[in-house]
């Protein structure tokens, strides 16, 4: 069983950074592909960053945060990280961290089975 949690969110600026992390344990998430989901109030859990099992790999980002979020994972210290630069308003959501050995589609959020309990992020205007 893989355990996730997430830190690093808080209240930030618009224009402002921010660093989450997601610490795992339980098992090595070596191989596993490690997503970042967010969810505002009122609104359903989105994909928000996702990278396969080899620092390498490609990256995938959702539309709203590219360009801006970077998502980069160590593997050695089994942890993922999503680097927020330029934030806004609209950003501001709880930020999950997600695992998934084999998700079919790396944007779904039903398509990984292991969750952590999130991090708030606030960015104020």
């Amino acid at each position: 069983q893989v355990q996730l949690v997430e830190s690093g969110g808080g209240l930030v600026q618009a224009g402002g950074s921010l660093r989450l992390s997601c610490a795992a344990s339980g098992r090595s998430i070596s191989t596993y592909v490690m997503g970042w989901f967010r969810q505002a109030p009122g609104k359903e859990r989105e994909f928000v960053a996702a990278m396969r099992w080899r620092s390498g790999d490609p990256t995938y980002y959702a539309d709203s945060v590219k360009g801006r979020f970077t998502i980069t994972r160590d593997n050695a210290k089994n942890t993922v990280y999503l680097q927020m630069n330029s934030l806004k308003p609209e950003d501001t959501a709880v930020y999950y961290c997600a695992a998934d050995p084999r998700p079919t589609a790396l944007d779904g959020r039903f398509e990984y089975i292991h969750w952590g309990q999130g991090t708030q992020v606030t960015v104020s205007s």
